[in-house]
């Protein structure tokens, strides 16, 4: 079963539903209905056309769902009209997907769940974690998000930020390698920059092709984790680096900067090291503070301690740290801590000499990391730690 082709065929087929009149929600449903349908048929005989046979099958199931619904008399209009089956149209409506579901009509927060979960193929689960709230809650804005768009139409504009920040978040989740949609979120930000010109769009597309450059040397051949500092940089692919760089020197030289350029100025200047020891980490720090100024963000601040421990000591980067203890885990009353903050804090007490802090930290860490290469990466770090503490 292909499911990298499901996935990809997902948009296509939602946006088909959409456009013959299904409202949002029903069409999503229908196109679940039809997946499941084709998970269980496909292996024994998989169609010519998928995507054609799963635009039929949706389709039939948002007639039998209209049809039993209560409004069923309003809508025998377009329960007539189901066209005849045949090769669905080559369109990609990917991305008109994406401003459909940033609708002004949304909060920011909602229409990005929104469109992670029915168009970027996330889990509830996954969306939840990208924004640090429990998975109850972001199933409910999820299903009131669907809610508000469901009589939208397909052709209104939406928000360029809130499409933005989905993208952003998309490559996130790709990028991790718990689902494969890095290179998707790429060629979609490209579309988007063609179409608009505003420099966040290409200091987004500059901090995709700049992450994306280092994608070859960030995991081992067994699967481990292999940290920045540690990596071949001579498996980064440089053609990659050149292009992101040249995108945000034109977009900071229109003087109009934006978190995604802040961030990709940071790229920047990783990827533009010859060595991790040649670093321009003060120069970094130069730019996190710009970010935090943006943002306001923890996660950026938590970054921005490290980068303070690598220019200015371990010390430093504790004090910055410190500085985050309102969110930290050891602070009642807060929600849920800062991501990666354990393991942040056990790289700044290893680098100060606290050995035996670190691997505890470390150990901590491994507990709570989102996927089992980092679990497995902070848990190395432990025993590391701890096998020479008993030496």
């Amino acid at each position: 079963m292909d499911e990298a082709l499901l996935r990809s065929l997902t948009p296509s087929v939602l946006a088909i539903l959409v456009r013959r009149g299904a409202d949002f929600a029903a069409a999503e449903d229908a196109v679940q209905d039809a997946l499941v349908e084709a998970v269980r048929v496909w292996p024994a005989g998989p169609p010519r056309d998928p995507k054609g046979w799963l635009v039929t099958v949706a389709w039939r199931r948002f007639l039998d769902a209209t049809r039993a619904d209560a409004a069923r008399r309003r809508r025998e209009d377009r329960v007539d009209e189901e066209p005849a089956p045949g090769p669905a149209p080559a369109v990609d409506d990917t991305l008109q997907l994406y401003f459909l579901c940033a609708h002004p009509s949304l909060t920011p927060s909602s229409a990005v769940a929104l469109t992670l979960r029915a168009v970027g193929g996330l889990t509830t689960r996954q969306v939840a974690r990208a924004y640090l709230v429990p998975e109850a809650t972001m199933a409910q804005r999820i299903s009131r998000a669907k809610r508000t768009v469901s009589r939208v139409r397909f052709d209104r504009p939406g928000d360029v930020a809130t499409v933005l920040r989905v993208l952003y978040l998309v490559f996130n989740e790709g990028y991790s390698g718990d689902v494969d949609l890095a290179a998707e979120a790429i060629r979609l930000t490209r579309q988007l920059a063609a179409q608009v010109d505003h420099p966040e769009v290409a200091g987004l597309l500059a901090l995709m092709l700049l992450h994306h450059a280092r994608r070859a040397a960030r995991t081992a051949p067994d699967g481990s984790l292999v940290p920045l500092a540690e990596q071949d940089r001579g498996r980064w692919d440089t053609g990659l680096i050149a292009e992101g760089i040249g995108i945000l020197q034109a977009a900071l030289a229109r003087d109009r900067l934006g978190e995604f350029q802040a961030q990709a100025a940071i790229a920047a200047l990783h990827a533009d090291a010859p060595t991790a020891e040649e670093t321009d980490w003060v120069q970094i720090v130069e730019w996190y503070d710009e970010l935090a100024r943006l943002t306001d963000s923890p996660v950026v601040r938590l970054n921005r301690a490290v980068a303070v421990g690598e220019a200015d000591g371990p010390r430093a980067g504790l004090a910055a740290l410190a500085e985050l203890d309102d969110s930290a885990p050891s602070s009642p009353g807060r929600g849920d801590p800062v991501p990666r903050y354990d393991a942040v804090a056990a790289y700044l007490h290893e680098r100060d000499g606290d050995l035996e802090t670190a691997a505890r930290l470390y150990a901590e860490a491994a507990r709570k990391a989102p996927s089992l290469a980092e679990r497995d990466h902070l848990t190395r770090q432990a025993a590391r730690l701890n096998a020479g503490r008993h030496r």
